[in-house]
């Protein structure tokens, strides 16, 4: 490769670049053997991915350094494995087993396996079922500079950092952190129904007072084990604000009432952790007697008005696993990209788990491959190729707390690693998340929220305070609806707490950073428009007021979604795999 001058840097990033900082650059590039349009492809790709933690898009003496030290990690790697690839490659010849699976000189599968191998598998020429290594394939280089159809924006709460060290939580920032949910959502009650104060459930008093706290078991029924909810093991806990923390039984009036019910629905659905207003009084009988719930005011989304009106956009939204608990051949996955180069869609919504945790053989020990190594393969590497043939699409990755590749299993989760892919035209996302395509508020989850709620809600039979005219817009007797509205109504992508004993292993809880959990925040104050909430229940799409909830369901079933946006309203499909 010629070697690489300052004019020629300063042709690629700019000609206002400092000459000082165009030949440390290309002094890098002539260290590694790279052109300068590589250099500049790292870059834009930088200011991508950590856009948002540098104070600047601009190279200068401030960003140079941690650049530098970027491009060395990077391109000192490939360098790295590059050399270890050739001198591997002498000595183990390799082929490829039927099916694509590549079998090297030793005789074992490159994935399957009695043991685990730590070092990254290489070959010459490795194929998986069908699809060609992102290591052994030149690909033409992608410029963050071309234009995507879909403009994208991470809706994050400012000084929001999920990479957070998760092994250490003190009590008080626990129970600071869930007193905090009562009271913001007691704010929110007051200044929605117009109430004074609020009382304490534990105090005697001759008066109707309002109550607001979390929905809990009383502590006969906690010490008892695992007791599913019910009318005679009610009891409300308050933060040490409103109430000393007191967890206090209640019971219903035979004649109680809700207040802004659905019309349709004939009751009120309860949970453990569920935040709750109530009307009624302590007569010292040891227990609060309700007399009237008061719904939850649901946030709104956002009216766009005629100036706010975007492009119009397709996208496909998919649920792992991607792979049947048979194999590890991702039949599924394969499918799913022939249906892609069908259809053509400008956005793909993919949600974890990759690579399962939980999956048969994985647990066995029959893998041999590292995680990155297998998802650059089956997942990465397709994809790209698919990019390349669909100027301007986007890929949105979620991860979910079984993925193998996450180093940050607790939920809220972090995003991948950048290192796992720095294709601009891949996005990491957090688990949950909030983000906007073209204007359109988007909210994501991949735990299984609706299944936790189904299995652990009480529904109480109540009648309506207003006159059948006057109340909500109907639900009627739809209980995927209902599980959805607790979402809109607690303003939370997990209300439940504590986590169902039973279901711990799906899902481990970080309190102390359930602020991560909010639906509405400060960047993000109105509901999403689209609420993709993945889950093992049957597959639907459905409008809770005004906010449309997708369970697109588990590629493995058959199912996946697609969504289109014509500018002004959005239409979402169940789609059958085959």
């Amino acid at each position: 490769m010629p070697n690489i001058t300052a004019d020629d840097i300063k042709q690629e990033l700019g000609g206002a670049l400092e000459d000082e900082i165009a030949e440390a650059c290309a002094k890098l590039c002539n260290n590694y053997n790279k052109a300068a349009q590589d250099l500049r492809f790292v870059w834009e790709a930088m200011t991508i991915n950590f856009g948002s933690q540098l104070m600047t898009t601009t190279l200068n003496k401030t960003t140079f350094p941690g650049f530098q030290d970027h491009i060395k990690q990077k391109w000192g790697s490939e360098s790295a494995k590059a050399v270890k690839k050739q001198d591997t490659n002498k000595k183990h010849p390799s082929t490829l087993l039927r099916g694509g699976l590549m079998k090297s000189g030793g005789g074992s599968n490159m994935f399957l396996g009695a043991a685990r191998v730590k070092a990254e598998p290489v070959a010459e020429s490795s194929s998986i079922g069908g699809m060609t290594s992102e290591r052994d394939t030149p690909r033409k280089a992608v410029p963050l500079g071309v234009k995507s159809n879909v403009s994208f924006t991470l809706q994050e709460p400012s000084g929001s950092n999920r990479a957070y060290r998760y092994m250490f939580e003190k009590v008080s920032e626990r129970s600071e952190v869930l007193d905090d949910r009562i009271e913001d959502l007691a704010q929110i009650v007051k200044e929605h129904y117009d109430i004074p104060e609020f009382g304490d459930p534990s105090a005697t008093t001759e008066e109707d007072i309002y109550v607001v706290g979390r929905v809990t078991l009383d502590s006969d029924s906690l010490s008892s084990g695992s007791v599913k909810m019910n009318e005679a093991s009610l009891a409300l806990e308050t933060s040490r604000a409103m109430g000393s923390g007191v967890r206090m039984p209640f019971r219903f009036e035979p004649g109680v009432k809700v207040r802004e019910g659905d019309r349709g629905v004939g009751g009120i659905g309860l949970f453990p952790g569920a935040i709750v207003a109530l009307r009624g009084k302590n007569g010292g009988g040891g227990w609060f007697m309700v007399s009237e719930i008061l719904s939850l005011p649901v946030p709104k989304t956002h009216v766009k008005q005629e100036e706010d009106l975007k492009p119009a956009f397709s996208m496909c939204i998919a649920c792992g696993p991607y792979t049947t608990d048979a194999d590890l051949k991702f039949r599924p996955w394969q499918v799913l990209l022939a249906k892609l180069k069908e259809e053509k869609p400008d956005v793909i919504l993919l949600a974890g788990p990759f690579l399962d945790a939980t999956h048969s053989w994985i647990k066995q020990g029959q893998v041999e491959a590292t995680p990155s190594s297998m998802f650059r393969d089956i997942i990465i590497t397709p994809l790209q190729e698919y990019l390349d043939t669909r100027e301007g699409c986007l890929v949105i990755i979620v991860p979910s707390v079984r993925d193998l590749l996450s180093d940050h299993t607790v939920f809220p989760q972090a995003q991948f690693s950048t290192q796992l892919c720095n294709d601009p035209r891949v996005r990491f996302v957090p688990n949950p998340s909030r983000f906007c395509l073209n204007g359109v508020s988007f909210g994501v989850s991949t735990v299984d929220i609706l299944f936790h709620l189904r299995k652990e809600e009480f529904f109480k039979r109540v009648s309506a305070v207003e006159p059948e005219a006057n109340v909500n817009t109907p639900l009627g007797p739809d209980p995927m609806a209902n599980l959805c509205k607790h979402l809109l109504e607690q303003r939370s992508y997990y209300p439940i707490f504590p986590v169902p004993q039973d279901l711990s292993h799906e899902v481990n809880l970080d309190v102390t950073h359930s602020d991560h959990l909010n639906l509405c925040h400060e960047s993000a104050s109105d509901a999403p428009e689209i609420l993709i909430v993945p889950s093992r229940l049957k597959q639907f799409s459905k409008n809770v007021h005004g906010t449309t909830f997708v369970n697109p369901s588990f590629l493995t079933k058959g199912t996946y979604a697609n969504l289109k946006y014509d500018g002004r309203t959005t239409d979402v499909g169940i789609v059958k795999l085959a």
